[in-house]
């Protein structure tokens, strides 16, 4: 993407080393208030620097609003790095993730408005149904706890597997109350399941990585996550006491804009859905 700029593997262990060095010390009242310069947000590539990267061309200047895109890979720097305040705020994540973030990593990032939901979808390279899948079948799914469970969720609202009742946002294998197919399962980075796809029989693949593979979720899913009452919808968050930084309030104003839906529904054709 022009002008967007992308972090090297060093510069992410490097922002993830000041997070463990600071974190003891860590005060969630001491968020900068410096609201001058531009806002730099942190941003998973697919959709979510492609969604910032179009506030930016077309509706930032006009808004007086200075904005940097930078791009991770990974569901764990764009947390670290705003709050250690490398970045102003990041754009790549859901309620249950941050909750589960913030409460292992005791950091104290808050989200400010909801954008888009990216449905998580059920993939395979080797059957064209998902009742096609053979008995002891192998379906990779992402490995950290959140989006393990939404996978396992995922598999049992289409009758592939049964869960223990009271199995939540931290639910694993260990909690599946009925397999009749003896489905086994591989966890992986959630950034690796559409690479397994030809390991594996089927893949659940988050909608972001998804895209990145040239999936199209709603043509090749398999089975897809339906949108009503959906509590994964994709988020802008800050640093708790950074949410009225007046550069936030703009951002947070032209992500829910009509020009940015319709952005939306334009390039991603229901792969990806506004949430506003």
């Amino acid at each position: 993407m022009r002008n967007t700029a992308k972090l090297t593997t060093a510069v992410l262990a490097a922002g993830a080393l000041t997070l463990g060095l600071t974190a003891c010390g860590a005060d969630k009242d001491s968020a900068s208030s410096d609201t001058s310069g531009p806002l730099i947000v942190a941003a998973s590539p697919t959709p979510h620097a492609e969604i910032l990267t179009y506030v930016r061309d077309n509706l930032a200047k006009k808004a007086g609003l200075d904005l940097e895109v930078k791009e991770f890979t990974d569901y764990v720097t764009p947390n670290t790095a705003t709050e250690d305040g490398s970045v102003g705020a990041n754009y790549f994540q859901n309620q249950p993730y941050l909750d589960d973030f913030n409460k292992k990593n005791g950091t104290h990032i808050v989200p400010v408005v909801t954008v888009h939901l990216e449905p998580l979808g059920l993939y395979s390279n080797k059957i064209e149904k998902a009742d096609a899948l053979k008995s002891g079948a192998t379906i990779a799914v992402p490995n950290d706890t959140v989006n393990e469970a939404r996978a396992l969720k995922l598999l049992a609202a289409n009758g592939l597997i049964t869960l223990k009742d009271g199995a939540g946002n931290s639910a694993t294998p260990a909690d599946i109350a009925e397999n009749p197919k003896n489905l086994k399962f591989k966890e992986l980075e959630a950034a690796q399941t559409p690479r397994s796809l030809d390991d594996v029989d089927a893949a659940v693949v988050n909608g972001n990585y998804a895209i990145e593979a040239d999936l199209k979720p709603a043509e090749d899913a398999l089975v897809l996550e339906a949108p009503k009452n959906n509590p994964y919808g994709n988020f802008l968050a800050v640093k708790e006491g950074n949410e009225k930084d007046p550069r936030v309030t703009k951002l947070a104003k032209l992500l829910t804009s009509p020009e940015v839906k319709k952005f939306i529904e334009d390039k991603y054709a229901g792969s990806v859905l506004p949430s506003f």
